[in-house]
């Protein structure tokens, strides 16, 4: 059964197999980015409700049937992408779309058994991009509890750059300093600490800030700079830079083992709580240097045994987001925990950010920024002279941080940053000239090789020349 709303757009022409939250995720996001969209999926109601709520086509059926990816038009795809909730099922999609047509293919794959063949996997079977949420997630919250004073944090230039979001307490130093003036104090104060202050939300309102505006207690604000130099900001402001030593995670789900894994490897002491017994067993054989306890989570009394007031830091990771929500609240009540939230719906995320969880991320998300970068790069390949590299939204899809890939000579290349005639709240964050980490001043230049991060309230930059007016 297939349904249209209306002619094609410009764009890509992109297959979407699988509508839970990230396949719905995907939609939302593609769809403002004007590409073409076909969703397959085997449930009727889902099928009718998005493309009901968005310009789509919508067909009911099997996403790994030959018939079916005929009829969505396999044929003329561009892209590919199987988000069903099984691996096997993603795989075989992706594997029959690339022998019917001639298009790209990503495939999420969750399984820890197969994130370890992960480049195998993507190799044999042609595949450009196999995704894992719950891993991407867990390296998130990993970040997090390096830098437990942030809100997050997250890379770019292959991890050679940070941008790290903090909130501004009473009493700090940076209450009623410029940005030029805090500037000022980071070249004299502090052996020339180099980060750039790229975005600043208050009351509710996203500020690319010039270097006369004014910052103040209680605004949250993302930055960029090299780890090291984060890290300096940091100290030098008066936050704590050390990493959490201990880590209690309630739920023992995919992402659970991914980040304990991490932390593990990190020197951080582990102790999961699962009411499942079968999966203690297996986490007890996956994680033998972590502690696993058998026990509901949910429940205070065992929270309060198990050492939660003392505890460093806190992850609620079970699969309902009002039990993590509800943990977290009462361990940031009992205890001075680092708290991390995973909740995986995205429709009361207004009245989520407004509970004071600490850090909150959703997979869903993670997911789809990583592939709207992709498509964004992709779009590109025929006319453009660089790429999308990486794409991460802030403060609620209202900013994005777009590091652009430069391949050749252009407009942008070659002349002083302060002789390009950028657009209105565009703000060029750093530059990546191999492996080196440029805070960027007006004299400084983009060259072909470098990567460059952008940080802007516009939406849709495809290539570094959007930038200018």
């Amino acid at each position: 059964m297939l349904k249209k709303n209306s002619p094609a757009r410009h764009g890509l022409n992109i297959i979407i197999v699988g509508c839970g939250k990230v396949g719905t995720t995907l939609v939302q996001q593609l769809c403002k980015e004007g590409h073409k969209i076909t969703i397959v999926d085997k449930d009727p109601s889902t099928v009718q409700e998005l493309t009901n709520l968005y310009d789509i086509m919508g067909i009911i059926g099997n996403g790994a049937s030959y018939s079916v990816q005929i009829e969505a038009g396999i044929s003329s795809a561009d892209l590919f992408i199987a988000v069903t909730a099984s691996d096997e099922l993603n795989l075989l999609c992706c594997t029959i779309a690339k022998r019917v047509g001639d298009c790209s293919a990503i495939a999420r794959v969750r399984t820890p058994d197969y994130s370890k063949e992960v480049g195998y996997l993507r190799d044999r079977l042609g595949l450009a991009m196999i995704i894992n949420p719950e891993l991407e997630a867990a390296r998130e919250a990993a970040r997090i509890l390096y830098l437990p004073t942030a809100l997050e944090v997250n890379s770019f230039a292959h991890g050679q750059a940070e941008m790290t979001k903090i909130k501004i307490p009473e009493h700090n130093m940076l209450d009623g300093l410029s940005v030029a003036h805090l500037g000022q104090q980071l070249m004299d104060r502090a052996k020339n600490i180099n980060i750039l202050i790229c975005a600043v939300e208050r009351d509710g309102e996203v500020y690319i800030p010039s270097g006369h505006f004014k910052l103040h207690a209680g605004d949250v604000l993302s930055f960029v700079g090299s780890r090291p130099m984060s890290r300096a900001f940091l100290d030098f402001i008066g936050f704590k830079t050390n990493r959490v030593s201990d880590a209690m995670i309630v739920g023992g789900g995919d992402v659970a083992y991914y980040l304990a894994s991490q932390l593990i490897n990190m020197g951080i002491n582990v102790k999961i709580i699962e009411k499942e017994k079968d999966r203690c067993e297996r986490l007890s054989i996956l994680l033998p240097k972590a502690v696993i306890i058998n026990a509901d989570g949910t429940d205070q009394d065992v929270l309060k045994e198990e050492g939660l007031s003392n505890a460093e830091s806190f992850v609620a990771l079970t699969g309902i987001d009002e039990e993590n929500i509800l943990l977290t609240l009462h361990a940031r009540h009992v205890s001075d925990a680092k708290t991390i939230t995973k909740i995986n719906r995205s429709n009361f995320k207004e009245i989520i950010n407004n509970l004071n969880l600490g850090s909150v991320f959703y997979p869903s998300f993670i997911t789809a920024e990583t592939i709207t970068a992709y498509v964004r790069a992709k779009s590109n390949t025929r006319s453009m002279n660089s790429s999308v590299q990486t794409l991460y939204h802030m403060f609620d899809f209202r900013v994005e941080a777009i590091e652009f890939r430069v391949d050749e000579v252009s407009e942008v290349t070659g002349k002083p940053l302060m002789d390009l005639k950028l657009k209105k709240d565009v703000l060029i964050a750093f530059i990546n000239r191999n492996g080196t980490i440029i805070t960027p001043s007006g004299h400084d230049t983009i060259e072909v090789g470098d990567t460059a991060m952008v940080v802007t309230t516009h939406t849709g930059f495809n290539d570094i020349r959007d930038i200018l007016v």
